[in-house]
């Protein structure tokens, strides 16, 4: 049935619609019984449905139901696979459905802007084309089952560390590219039915009070039409947050900003309009759900098969030396490390689930050999436990393959705190390092939310980056260590060697006030690959049991208009002997020269199965949006004309094809004249060329360009006319009073026709 929401707002009180705009308490909203309005519950997400109790609190300190935790996003987003995503969102849809939750908190889209952040577990990527793809794959799963999505968090929430006040201080260019990147596709596209705003501030200004973010940019332009729920406690001022399009403060505040609300309508400094239109998004979506209630299934056996299989096309292949496959037969093999028993798979924190089930790697490897296991270290504390330790080393020593499980414990990457190292525990390195010493064929199974530096990586012979990847991460290890599903993950994010090689390390987190995001938008790839420098494992890596050719790349114009999309295609080859997926990546480089930009962005990916020596063509398309940058002085998406290359890549640093396309700008950035132009800026401008032309050869005379001395003398060593020239393409327009004579209106009559000229 079809509400009319606006009827059954004008029904309402001021009070019961101030209500309608906080939560009755940390997970439900409020109702008003006599006109047919339902207390709905929200939950936290992302990974998997975290329902509390009544008496509940955010961070999870009181227990929440028995649940399936799936891979948390660090995890996902290297499936690089929108289908898989689509598929996890519909299966977390279905669960909240049977468990009667409206709204699942997620997905969280921010920039891993440093591998410090705390939080990183629960976030896709460095790359905002990437996470945007991932989020909006999520969101339509999920929303297909006639249950909201949260996206989060709004906007430029890249720490830990004083979250709730701190200032991300960033240009707009870098804002609009990087951290706002990640959330417009997801947003525009699968219109997710509400919107998280973020603690923290974004250039002084609480994101929970911002006019421009809320309502200029989210609904005005990117066409938003749900309702923007405040992180919890996220609230500074409740009117000034209204006025701005936060509708919904979560959780309740007893009552008292509702107070304020109607205060605020009462002695006229809010219009009442104001709230009416919070309450009706708020209806909308609410109703939305009522309406289209399902019967729902949590079907948690199923629910738990289907998190393996996400985690298998998850996990990462970092390092092969031949090593793996494991072969079983008249092998013995031993399993070090306290993860193989106990898998650190999720992290801490508002998404933390109350796991009904979990498979480890022991539990796993049952079905497939016997194994030797020795705990190695523990996780309580970072000290080496001498019985423990010399265990592991001996069990190491008597098998002939010794497998490591290893990472960061919960302690060391949680929501609320930031990291302030890379390192794993040093029991663990050491333990890694002393096992390698007594067993050449090693190999190391990682679990952690971030990357970590591996000080060991050149002596073992095998690496997979398990990540976080949920509450089956031992039966997805099992079936990748052993060959019984191949790896095809690759990197989500940059692995450097160290930390002070990241980007953003000499300003991260800031003085505790502010933040200031000075990399710009060199963020991750963007700077590594531009610098040149060599890093532990690129964005977009990752290794197979299988190889892959590439070849005969094929784009549907040399030549295209910023308004046409180009069409991109080639052709992948199986070239080995086992059936594999690879992700193909495609990404655009700049050579127009038109804005200091990243030397390659990506702006496409596919991912395609094939048996081996089997041969498919993929193709992807290209549009405005993946050759353009954010101008600031025409306030939107620009692409230069000019030329760019198209890369199709296994990694950001692994190249394999290449064309060329030239792409005609179908706008102009304007040329505003005055005293403080340069020459060459109207050199380069075909409008005004001819005008300056005419002065440029006299300005250069004048700076001594053109002298008439013999070679060799003073005066033409001093002043030669390579000199000359770039003193005078970079000089000023105010120069003509200084080196020609100009006087102040000759100076003004030509800056009138320079001007009059570029706005032909």
């Amino acid at each position: 049935m079809k509400r009319d929401v606006k009827a059954i707002v004008k029904e309402m009180t001021l009070e019961e619609k101030a209500g309608m705009c906080s939560g009755k308490d940390f997970w439900h909203l409020k109702g008003v019984e006599r006109l047919g309005i339902p207390e709905v519950m929200v939950s936290d997400g992302p990974h998997g449905l975290r329902k509390q109790a009544e008496e509940a609190d955010h961070l999870g300190l009181n227990e929440s139901i028995k649940a399936v935790c799936f891979p948390t996003a660090c995890a996902t987003a290297c499936s690089f696979d929108r289908d898989l995503l689509q598929e996890m969102g519909e299966r977390l849809g279905e669960e909240c459905q049977a468990e009667d939750v409206s709204v699942i908190l997620g997905p969280a889209v921010n920039i891993k802007r440093s591998p410090l952040c705390g939080r990183n577990f629960e976030y896709f990527s460095e790359d905002p084309y990437l996470a945007s793809q991932m989020a909006a794959a999520h969101i339509k799963g999920v929303q297909s089952k006639n249950v909201g999505t949260s996206i989060k968090h709004f906007a430029a929430n890249n720490q830990e560390h004083r979250r709730m006040s701190c200032s991300s201080e960033i240009d707009e260019r870098t804002f609009r590219e990087i951290y706002l990147g990640a959330f417009e596709t997801a947003i525009k596209e699968a219109k997710p039915d509400t919107v998280m705003c973020s603690y923290n501030k974004i250039n002084g200004e609480f994101a929970s009070e911002n006019h421009r973010l809320l309502t200029e940019i989210l609904r005005d332009e990117w066409g938003f039409e749900g309702y923007v729920m405040s992180d919890w406690g996220a609230v500074n001022e409740r009117v000034k947050g209204l006025k701005a399009g936060l509708d919904l403060e979560m959780p309740g505040s007893g009552g008292y900003t509702d107070k304020e609300i109607v205060e605020a309508v009462k002695n006229g400094t809010m219009d009442e309009s104001v709230l009416d239109t919070a309450v009706e998004r708020i209806l909308n979506v609410v109703f939305h759900y009522v309406d289209n209630r399902q019967e729902g299934t949590f079907d948690r056996e199923e629910d738990h098969k289907l998190a393996a299989k996400i985690a298998a096309e998850s996990m990462v292949l970092l390092k092969n030396e031949g090593i793996l496959p494991l072969k079983p037969e008249g092998k013995k093999i031993a399993f070090i490390g306290k993860f193989a028993e106990q898998p650190r798979f999720q992290g801490g924190g508002s998404s933390h689930i109350n796991s009904f089930k979990i498979t480890s790697a022991l539990d796993a490897v049952k079905e497939v050999t016997e194994v030797t296991y020795a705990q190695g270290y523990d996780i309580k504390e970072d000290k080496t436990d001498e019985k423990l330790h010399k265990e592991a080393v001996r069990a190491a020593k008597e098998a002939d393959v010794a497998v490591i499980f290893a990472g960061l414990p919960d302690a060391f990457e949680s929501e609320g705190y930031d990291r302030t190292h890379m390192r794993m525990p040093q029991c663990q390195n050491t333990l890694i390092s002393d096992i390698t010493k007594v067993q050449k064929n090693v190999v190391v199974v990682l679990h952690n939310g971030s990357p970590v530096e591996m000080p060991w990586a050149d002596d073992i012979q095998g690496i997979l980056e398990a990540y976080l990847c949920g509450e089956a991460v031992g039966q997805a290890e099992v079936d990748l260590l052993f060959g019984k599903a191949n790896p095809c993950g690759k990197l989500a994010e940059t692995v450097p060697y160290k930390l002070s090689d990241n980007p953003s390390y000499l300003y991260f987190p800031g003085d505790g006030k502010t933040v200031e995001y000075k990399e710009g938008v060199f963020v991750g790839y963007r700077y590594y690959d531009t610098k040149e420098m060599l890093v532990r494992y690129p964005f977009g890596y990752g290794l197979s049991y299988t190889t892959f050719a590439y070849s005969d790349m094929q784009i549907s114009a040399e030549e295209i208009k910023d308004t046409d999309t180009l069409k991109v295609s080639l052709k992948v080859k199986n070239t080995g002997n086992v059936a594999g997926k690879e992700i193909v990546q495609l990404y655009v480089a700049d050579k127009t020269g038109a804005a200091s930009r990243p030397v390659k962005e990506l702006k496409n990916f596919v991912k395609v199965e094939l048996q081996p020596q089997e041969e498919k063509t993929v193709e992807m398309e290209l549009d405005k949006r993946s050759f353009a940058w954010y101008c600031t002085e025409l306030q939107d998406w620009y692409a230069a004309t000019g030329e760019y290359e198209i890369l199709a890549a296994a990694s950001s640093q692994d190249v394999r094809l290449r064309k060329t396309v030239r792409v005609v700008s179908s706008q102009e950035i304007p040329l505003h004249v005055h005293m403080n132009t340069t020459i060459s800026e109207l050199m380069e401008n075909p409008k005004t060329n001819s005008v300056i032309q005419e002065l440029a050869s006299s300005l250069m005379e004048h700076m001594g360009g053109s002298q008439d001395g013999e070679e060799g003398t003073a005066a033409a060593e001093a002043i030669t006319p390579e000199m000359s020239m770039k003193m005078m393409e970079n000089a000023p327009l105010r120069a003509m009073r200084s080196f020609m004579g100009m006087n102040g209106e000759e100076l003004e009559a030509l800056i009138k026709k320079l001007q009059e000229a570029a706005s032909m």
